[in-house]
């Protein structure tokens, strides 16, 4: 695909940074330390309006294509990785919605949820179920004018603090999750829901990840999203776009550690010079860019597939969110190399950095799962065709 940034972008990219730089970066070791969700940065990003950015302009929001979208998420993860999942949950939570809500639908919930009133999060993975999507459990029994859900999520990211969910359930145990799941729009003020653990997790530690159970909680028909059985389907199309916030959150990392490296080795002094003209550590640090910058262009071409709407949009979504995450975890790794005995203590952002890039290797689908769906685009561009399998991924 091609794509060129515009002044919009860069005017954007130097909004938000500003903004992530002045504001979220001094909470960042805080909110890990604490694992207090922050509700003051989420209220931060809801007033200038960066919760908006996939809605349309008539239900409140900014209406951003997809890098621009990008950027905000890297450039809030350049700052804090827990922080930016704020903006990528609220689209990923509400893309079930964008792609098969009604118009009723999103009248009711997408101005809400745009000015950042309500969090919304995305209830699919299962305790035995994450890549295996094809495998859930949960179910739906139609009883007149509602449906009742039975069962349990797990790993579901702001599921704890949302105030809608959209969540997949079996209304036709007999056909199997690929042909018998369907989509719902849940409040969670619903009799019946509960989410009673919240996971301690490696990273990313003030982004509640939650089980959740549903007791008979009772959803009206009208909250169905598309026909019934559609609800495998609905979760493959989410999860091909919804990649994309991982891939940028991902860059935002990497972006993040090659920055305080290079500080830090402009800095430093040893054997009476700066660290930083050893040239061992400059093909290091220029390692780290070129990666970073690969992993952000790479991303932003998936975009632009997503904008154009191409035929194997999986294939670009599954091989950005593949090299970002893994681009993630070597950069912040190296970080910790460039800052040495430093680099591991709290003192610095990258021993965080670290640790926060690791998720991006797993939820959304695994890096294994996205290897699994680049491999299948390639069998089907080659005429070969390969069996289907379940293209799912772990975390909400």
């Amino acid at each position: 695909m091609t794509y060129r940034l515009t002044a919009e972008h860069d005017e954007l990219r130097a909004v938000v940074r500003e903004l992530a730089e002045e504001r979220i970066a001094p909470r960042a070791a805080e909110i890990d330390e604490t694992r207090a969700f922050p509700w003051d940065l989420k209220e931060l990003l809801a007033k200038q309006d960066l919760l908006g950015t996939c809605f349309e302009e008539r239900y409140g929001g900014t209406g951003l294509d997809g890098i621009g979208q990008a950027i905000v998420a890297e450039e809030i993860a350049r700052a804090d990785a827990t922080t930016s999942l704020i903006p990528i949950v609220q689209k990923l939570g509400a893309l079930p919605i964008l792609l098969a809500g009604n118009d009723d639908q999103k009248e009711r919930y997408f101005p809400r949820l745009a000015s950042g009133e309500w969090l919304v999060a995305f209830g699919l993975t299962e305790a035995a179920a994450g890549s295996d999507v094809a495998s859930n459990r949960m179910r739906a029994r139609l009883e007149g004018d509602c449906y009742r859900l039975t069962g349990s999520k797990r790993f579901i990211t702001h599921g704890s603090i949302a105030n809608v969910l959209t969540v997949f359930a079996l209304t036709d145990p007999q056909a199997g999750g690929r042909k018998g799941m369907s989509a719902f729009i849940v409040e969670t003020d619903t009799p019946g829901f509960s989410a009673p653990r919240v996971e301690h997790k490696m990273g990313i530690r003030g982004s509640p990840t939650a089980e959740l159970n549903f007791d008979e909680v009772q959803v009206p028909v009208e909250n169905r999203l598309g026909a019934e059985g559609e609800g495998f389907k609905i979760a493959m199309a989410t999860l091909d776009r919804s990649r994309l916030g991982i891939a940028s959150q991902a860059v935002g990392i990497a972006q993040g550690a090659l920055d305080a490296a290079v500080a830090y080795a402009a800095d430093r002094q040893q054997f009476g010079q700066r660290v930083v003209d050893f040239q061992g550590i400059q093909f290091l640090l220029a390692d780290m860019a070129s990666r970073t910058e690969a992993a952000r262009q790479l991303s932003y071409a998936a975009c632009a597939a997503v904008d154009a709407g191409v035929s194997d949009l999986p294939y670009w979504t599954s091989s950005a969110k593949l090299i970002a995450g893994d681009t993630a975890m070597a950069v912040t790794t190296d970080a910790v190399q460039v800052l040495g005995g430093y680099g591991y203590i709290s003192d610095y952002p990258v021993e965080r950095m670290m640790r926060d890039a690791k998720i991006t290797q797993l939820y959304e689908g695994t890096q294994q799962i996205q290897r699994l769906v680049i491999a299948r685009q390639l069998l089907e561009r080659a005429g070969v065709g390969a069996r289907p399998r379940s293209r799912g991924g772990s975390a909400g």
